[in-house]
C-alpha cells in the first residue's frame, strides 16, 4: 500500500517523521509531495496511491478520476470543503478530517486576534479589556469549546448558539446556551465565528444579523470567509462606525475592507489558524493513525462522506 502526503504548503518536518513512522511501521510505504506548484504534479503523484494525507489541497473530480488505486483521502485539519464529498463517493473514496487537533491553535488565535482589537491593533493609544465583556461563540464545536475555555480565563461572559448542540452539553462547560443566532448577535459586543461553510450557512452573516449587536461591537472569524456576505458586511460597517471585523480567512473585498475601515478591520495575509507546531503534528499524525485503521480493519469513524 502506498501512502502520499501531498502538501503544497507542507507539513513541519517533525510531523513528517511523525507520519513516517506511523506508515512505516504498518508495513506500507510514504511518498511526499511538498510545496508543489502545479496540478499536473498532483495529478501525476497520485496515480498509484492508495492513501492521500492533505491540508488545503483540492481533491476535486479530476485528481480522483487519476488516483485509480485510491481508497481514502484523510484531510488534516477540521474543514474539508477543499474535497469534493460527491465525487469522492462517486469513485468510492472514504473521506475523513481529523476533528479537535486544531482546535485549541485556533481557538488561541481567535483570543489573541480579539486582544489585538480592543487594543486598537497596537497603535499607541488607549483601547478597552475582554474582562466583563460578553462573548458570543456561534457553533460549539471543538473550537467553540477551546474558545470557551480560553475565554473563561479572560473574566469574558461567555455565550454560545448551536442549532446542532443539546442546551445541557453547552452549559456543563459553564457557557450560557441561548436559543437563536439572532438572539446571540442581540446579546453579545464580540462574536467568534465557528460555523462551516454549507449550503444553508453561506452568506448567512448578513445586515440583518449584526445590525443589532451592541455598541462597540467586533465579530471575529476563524472560519470560513464564505459564511460572510461581504457587501452587506462593508454596508453595515459603513452604517455603524464602531463595528469592527477581524478575520482570519481573507476576504474577496480586502481591499475595500482595507481602504474603509482603517482602525476596525484586520485580516491575516493567510489563513493562519492551525499554523502552529503542536496542531501540524497533531492532525499529521492523527491522519496517518486513521489511514493506517482505516486500511487494516476498515475504521471508518471520522468518514465525512456518504
Amino acid at each position: 500500500m502506498k501512502v502520499l502526503v501531498a502538501t503544497e504548503k507542507p507539513f513541519a518536518k517533525v510531523a513528517v517523521d511523525g507520519i513516517c513512522k506511523e506508515i512505516e511501521a504498518a508495513g506500507y510505504e510514504l511518498a511526499l509531495l511538498e510545496k508543489y506548484t502545479d496540478k499536473a504534479q498532483l495529478l501525476d503523484a497520485v496515480k498509484d496511491a492508495n492513501a492521500i494525507i492533505i491540508r488545503s489541497d483540492i481533491i476535486d473530480a479530476e485528481v480522483l478520476d487519476a488516483a485509480k488505486e485510491l481508497k481514502i483521502v484523510v484531510r488534516a485539519g477540521a474543514g474539508y470543503d477543499n474535497v469534493d464529498l460527491a465525487a469522492a463517493t462517486a469513485h468510492n473514496v472514504c473521506v475523513m478530517n481529523t476533528p479537535g487537533q486544531n482546535s485549541n491553535a485556533v481557538a488561541e488565535l481567535a483570543l489573541g486576534m480579539m486582544v489585538y482589537a480592543v487594543r486598537n491593533f497596537y497603535n499607541g493609544t488607549s483601547g478597552t479589556e475582554l474582562m466583563g465583556k460578553k462573548l458570543g461563540i456561534h457553533a460549539y464545536g471543538n473550537v467553540g469549546r477551546n474558545v470557551a475555555r480560553v475565554a473563561k480565563g479572560f473574566g469574558m461572559e461567555v455565550y454560545a448558539y448551536d442549532a446542532f448542540c443539546p442546551k445541557e452539553v453547552i452549559e456543563k462547560d459553564g457557557v450560557k446556551a441561548l436559543d437563536s443566532a439572532e438572539e446571540l448577535y442581540k446579546t453579545c459586543q464580540v462574536v467568534s465565528l465557528h460555523i462551516p461553510a454549507t449550503a444553508e450557512t453561506k452568506n448567512s452573516i448578513n445586515y440583518a444579523l449584526l445590525k443589532d449587536m451592541p455598541k462597540g461591537a467586533m465579530l471575529v472569524n476563524t472560519a470560513r470567509k464564505e459564511v460572510i456576505n461581504e457587501v452587506e458586511l462593508i454596508k453595515l460597517m459603513e452604517d455603524r462606525a464602531d463595528f469592527k471585523y477581524i478575520t482570519d480567512i481573507m476576504p474577496v473585498a480586502n481591499s475595500e475592507f482595507a481602504e474603509k475601515f482603517a482602525g476596525r478591520y484586520f485580516s491575516t495575509p493567510k489563513k493562519m489558524g492551525a499554523q502552529t507546531a503542536e496542531a501540524n503534528i497533531n492532525a499529521g499524525i492523527a491522519a496517518a493513525e486513521q489511514i493506517v485503521a482505516f486500511l487494516k480493519d476498515g475504521c471508518e469513524k471520522f468518514r465525512v462522506n456518504k
